[in-house]
């Protein structure tokens, strides 16, 4: 018997508790409910939303609001110079950096022990589950994980905090047992430098069976592309030949999908899709022919959705397949009643299983840089001011990775006063946007992930001929600022011809 057959035992009863998402949703969630606002009743944020009167969801709704990062941030920063008991019982010593808000560069996620345990390594250990359940056949045991990760840095100069990207935190307190079967080792999946980082992991993994990957598809594949360099072999599988899967998340796959079937053309490799933010694990495709993910229930996260079309917020068991809702969590790391920003639509309310459709505002995450309006608006007002132009309309979309995994941001904007040196334009509203966003200053980094973005003069009236085209000239209608299509961009290029 493979190592892997024996490791199934493992996962067996998980497999069938797993069942119970089937039927039990609204039972699953209220039990979480009840789990989290006991255990926080003592806290100050519980204290003063009289957690201990909670008895159901009705109460839950009438005590606490719904709150955005602002409101949370005054908490969260309090945590994080090491106060106990404020969101969450006791101090919590992990926070995950993410993309930031209209007023911050970065957003603090706090990570408590409890979160790393029910939520991400629970959904880890079940994104396993559902695959050996699926593939009877699998030998996923009997080789090394590659397992791609950012990096932390010391939080507040406080003994044993530290803050940094979701993936550094799971590694640095990962079992060690795990560090058996995992590629890179801790000491070079923590580099910064991912120029380094990513040559150093090419060369550690490409001796190794490795059998597995999980990652952001626009990081793996810069990875991949360099152990392709390095060992000038043209598939993957001639490097190892027994993958069989990878665990990817964090962004849209669809974009990188042609790419890694070119590169890896074993019949049998497999996907699966991972809901895993900053705040917490929420979804994983447990059915490799349906697009949509099951949504997890028993995770410590209550789940909460706000109708993008109007209305009061709903439970769980309230919602409809086809709206499309922004989410609001409440977790086991202090964050309560939280609106995540990501939008969903569900597929099916039995189980729960859904889709994610973007962001509550327009957007750009194609590669993990979360660039939002406000981001775009503050780095063209500071290249205008700059060069004295002036912008009357804009568009931005990302252009995918080629076969080179190189991809850029291209812009058309169109100009009421134009900028002498168009570059230099394009320069100041890059190094703008690196300022004010952490997760666009990450991929711009030494241009691994992210080439410098391209800006494309429009013609004069361009925006308003094809807002007139669509019959949308005028009224409430909009050009979309960001876009995660390239849609509404190629229609106005070829308008621009």
């Amino acid at each position: 018997m493979s190592i892997t057959g024996i490791v199934r035992k493992v996962f067996e009863s998980r497999q069938r508790e797993l069942e119970k998402h089937q039927n039990g949703g609204q039972a699953l969630q209220e039990a979480v409910l009840g789990r989290l606002v006991a255990e926080a009743q003592n806290t100050e944020y519980g204290l003063n939303h009289a957690f201990a009167a909670i008895k159901g969801y009705e109460d839950f709704v009438r005590h606490i609001p719904v709150n955005t990062y602002e409101e949370m941030k005054g908490s969260i920063d309090r945590m994080r110079h090491g106060e106990a008991d404020i969101l969450w019982p006791g101090r919590v010593k992990w926070y995950a950096k993410s993309s930031g808000t209209t007023n911050d560069k970065s957003k603090f996620i706090p990570v408590s022990q409890e979160g790393l345990k029910r939520m991400h390594y629970q959904g880890g250990f079940d994104a396993v589950a559902m695959y050996l359940r699926n593939n009877p056949k699998s030998r996923i045991f009997d080789g090394r994980a590659l397992i791609l990760g950012g990096s932390h840095a010391p939080n507040y100069n406080l003994k044993d905090s530290l803050v940094g990207d979701l993936s550094a935190i799971l590694i640095e307190n990962i079992n060690p047992l795990a560090n058996l079967v995992r590629v890179p080792k801790k000491k070079t999946a923590l580099i910064g430098d991912f120029e380094i980082k990513r040559d150093k992991i090419a060369r550690e993994a490409m001796n190794k069976n490795v059998t597995n990957i999980s990652g952001v598809p626009s990081w793996m594949l810069s990875v991949l592309t360099r152990m392709m360099e390095i060992t000038g072999k043209t598939h993957l599988e001639e490097v190892w030949p027994n993958i069989e899967m990878f665990f990817h998340g964090g962004v849209a796959f669809t974009p990188y999908r042609k790419q890694y079937e070119q590169l890896i053309t074993s019949p049998r490799m497999h996907y699966m899709e991972t809901y895993n933010a900053s705040e917490g694990f929420f979804g994983l495709q447990d059915d490799p022919t349906d697009k949509s993910m099951l949504l997890m229930l028993d995770y410590d996260v209550f789940y909460e959705f706000i109708p993008m079309d109007g209305g009061d917020v709903v439970p769980l068991w309230a919602v409809e397949t086809g709206k499309n809702y922004a989410m609001v969590i409440s977790t086991c790391c202090g964050l309560w009643r939280y609106e995540i920003g990501d939008t969903v639509q569900f597929t099916s309310t039995n189980p729960y299983k859904f889709i994610i459709t973007g962001r509550t505002k327009h957007f750009i995450n194609a590669f993990g840089e979360e660039l939002i309006v406000d981001n775009a608006e503050k780095g063209l007002a500071y290249a205008c001011e700059q060069t004295g132009a002036e912008v009357s309309e804009y568009t931005a979309a990302p252009v995918f990775m080629d076969a080179n995994a190189k991809c850029r941001h291209q812009w058309l904007i169109e100009f009421a006063k134009r900028p002498a040196d168009l570059q230099q334009f394009a320069e100041l509203l890059d190094k703008r946007l690196q300022e004010i966003n952490s997760d666009y200053e990450a991929k711009r980094y030494k241009n691994i992930t992210l080439q410098p973005l391209e800006i494309i003069e429009a013609r004069p009236n361009l925006f308003n001929d094809w807002l007139k085209q669509r019959g949308k000239l005028g009224g409430q209608h909009k050009v979309p600022r960001l876009s995660n299509s390239r849609d509404s961009i190629e229609q106005l290029l070829k308008l621009n011809q």
